[in-house]
């Protein structure tokens, strides 16, 4: 009895330190808590997340700058703020041409495009209402009232970035209305009106079912225009690194490590893959093919092999009288294969797939180049047949800008349906057709100009020959297997080679000109470094609008001996065919971007390709070219600007048959014979 009543003293004895330890426990817990959430609340920690009143408030305000209007984000992040993706969607709401760009002329075009869906039966209008203008501006917002609208599913995203295929979560268009245009402040006025209002409501709907783990909710005020206009604050800085240049609100780690991992257009390149190392692996696809063996054999694929030989082995041929040879990788292997494809080459383009998405071209605007070769393939007696049994190669004739325009379901912040109807679309091809099962797909091709292409015909259209605008090598781009299209801003269907041509290399007095908005993280840090430090460097913002800065901008193009290209939200830019366009030599600054025809133009004889951290040495670069090197290069221009022209009736060499040159050529060093 004596040893009983003993342990029990000793058992409470321990049952108090065992209390004591565990308050102890949880008062360091919340302290440490307090510590790593110097903005927010330490019980969030603790409580459910049931339990968390989540805030909505979001808060935005102007911000003024000579170049850009900044657009701050407010404290919550939840809701459609959820995570820094939505920001992302922020900064690519203001985009309006060029890929992040402005128009050809370097101005804003703002007028916008009404439409909420588009009526499957009403194709012609659709199609008058995008293409009434002769300054039509296709790249612009796509529905301009409501910033958050193209935000797409965070699970598809979050499988992009793993596979480091994303470049960005969106592409904003703009359909110019034929009445009048919106000024620059009141549409970014109009712009943050519709997200405070769309912001709120999306934040009332969802803010029982938003998830606070990573205490978003609680990240202080963070402006894109602080992220957008880069300053430069240290040496560092001068190398473009954005890591150095990202606001500093504090201790808050998470925020920046949130917009490296969301951000992505506005950050440089995790990998960067040079013109050499481009090339090397050009040279090794060409030697080595990686498409998919034939299930059995063809006719057409023996025809090809017998092609492949004649090419490999064509005569040597050191000048021509319609190619310039400096040019050209080899010309004599050029001029062979494109005499081939003239004689031999046969394409069944696919009846299926109903308008506006399927063999409705838009011959306008920043992506009129899909279009453009859409008219003119559909329209062809001469490579075209009938009877697919005769083809080598299945054209897939959908227009990437129709089905982002038709199908993209506004406030859905979801593409997965885009995807999934060419999904659907491919699959119904291979259960009609024994041809895409027999190589896998990897003798169709398709050619599509929207930013949106690559994560749109991924997966179910991996094998096929890709011929698109958005040419990153990090977004899942096959060199020698897919084509880099070039990005025609074409202003007049009627008369696309209007304005055509410059002025003689004696008479460009500009070293350097470039003008336009500053969209993504590298034209803030060209004109940070160059705009008005240098007379010889004429670096501009946004050029206002109107006839006569139009005119302003082209007659500077005309006038420069170098034009600058720097990449947008991505790595494209329709600048590099301006440049060609008006006799201005190309100076190429985008990490990662294949220049349009990579596997047969010698881009090094005709443009200067810069990696992004050459910009603070950019005019000493510029410099140090020899007057016999630049003038050897704008005549190259000059000799290689018919490659880069739309004709109303094609013509030999023009961009149309140097794009189906260029699919033609890949597929024949990728065929395999059985």
């Amino acid at each position: 009895m004596k040893y009983s009543s003993e342990f029990q003293s000793v058992c409470q004895i321990d049952k108090r330190k065992w209390i004591l330890v565990v308050v102890l426990v949880a008062v360091t817990h919340l302290f440490c808590q307090t510590l790593m959430h110097p903005y927010g609340n330490a019980l969030h920690s603790l409580l459910s997340e049931s339990n968390i009143q989540l805030p909505e408030k979001v808060s935005l305000s102007s911000k003024e700058s000579s170049v850009v209007e900044s657009t701050k984000v407010g404290e919550s992040l939840s809701g459609t703020l959820s995570s820094f993706d939505d920001v992302h969607m922020l900064a690519h709401r203001l985009k309006t041409v060029d890929n992040g760009d402005v128009s050809e002329d370097g101005e804003i075009d703002e007028s916008v495009n009404e439409k909420d869906e588009v009526n499957p039966h009403s194709n012609h209008s659709v199609v008058k209402t995008m293409e009434n203008d002769s300054d039509f501006v296709e790249d612009a917002t796509i529905e301009n009232d409501n910033l958050f609208d193209e935000m797409v599913d965070m699970d598809e995203e979050t499988t992009m970035q793993k596979n480091n295929e994303s470049r960005r979560d969106l592409s904003l268009e703009q359909v110019v209305k034929t009445n009048g245009e919106l000024s620059a402040d009141s549409e970014l006025d109009a712009n943050r009106n519709s997200v405070l209002n769309d912001t709120k409501a999306a934040n009332v709907t969802n803010s029982s079912s938003v998830v606070a783990s990573n205490h978003l909710d609680n990240l202080p005020l963070v402006t894109i225009g602080e992220i957008n206009f880069i300053r430069t604050t240290s040496n560092n800085s001068s190398t473009g690194d954005l890591t150095q240049l990202l606001p500093n609100h504090g201790n808050h780690s998470l925020v920046q490590s949130t917009v490296k991992k969301k951000m992505r257009c506005m950050l440089p390149p995790k990998t960067i893959t040079s013109i050499s190392q481009m090339e090397r692996l050009l040279v090794r696809h060409r030697a080595r093919s990686r498409a998919m063996r034939p299930r059995w054999s063809s006719e057409r694929d023996k025809e090809i092999l017998a092609a492949r030989l004649q090419i490999e082995n064509a005569p040597l041929l050191k000048n021509d009288r319609e190619l310039y040879a400096p040019a050209f990788r080899n010309m004599s292997m050029f001029k062979r294969s494109y005499e081939l494809m003239e004689r031999i080459l046969k394409v069944y383009v696919y009846k299926e797939g109903e308008k506006p998405i399927f063999h409705q071209p838009i011959m306008k605007g920043l992506y009129a180049s899909e279009g453009w070769f859409m008219k003119l393939m559909e329209g062809n007696n001469k490579f075209v047949v009938k009877d697919p049994q005769k083809a080598h190669l299945f054209y897939l004739p959908f227009s990437s800008r129709m089905l982002e325009h038709s199908l993209y379901v506004r406030n859905s912040h979801n593409r997965t349906n885009l995807r999934q109807y060419l999904k659907d679309y491919s699959e119904k091809i291979a259960a009609k057709y024994r041809f895409w099962n027999r190589t896998g797909g990897a003798d169709h091709f398709l050619v599509a100009c929207h930013d949106w292409a690559p994560y749109e015909t991924r997966h179910h259209m991996e094998h096929c020959i890709k011929t698109l605008c958005n040419a990153d090598v990090t977004l899942g781009f096959k060199i020698g297997r897919d084509v880099s299209l070039p990005e025609t801003y074409v202003r007049s269907a009627r008369n696309p080679l209007r304005d055509l041509g410059g002025k003689p290399p004696s008479q460009r007095k500009v070293l350097a000109f470039y003008a336009g908005n500053m969209h993504g993280y590298l034209r803030p840090i060209l004109l940070e470094h160059w705009k008005d430090k240098d007379p010889d460097m004429e670096i501009f913002g946004l050029m206002p609008s109107g006839v006569a800065s139009k005119m302003n901008y082209i007659q500077h193009m005309k006038s420069s001996k170098f034009c600058i290209c720097p990449k947008g939200y991505e790595v494209n830019s329709p600048r590099v065919v301006e440049a060609i366009f008006y006799e201005c030599v190309p100076v190429i600054i985008s990490d990662n971007f294949v220049p349009p025809f990579f596997g047969v133009l010698n881009w090094d004889t005709f443009s200067l390709i810069l990696a992004e951290k050459d910009i603070p040495n950019l005019k000493s670069i510029l410099l140090s070219i020899p007057e016999k090197k630049y003038l050897d290069m704008q005549l190259a221009v000059r000799k290689v600007q018919r490659h880069f022209l739309w004709h109303a009736k094609p013509v030999k060499y023009d961009l149309f048959h140097m794009t189906l040159q260029s699919i033609w050529y890949n597929r024949v060093f990728q065929t395999k014979a059985r």
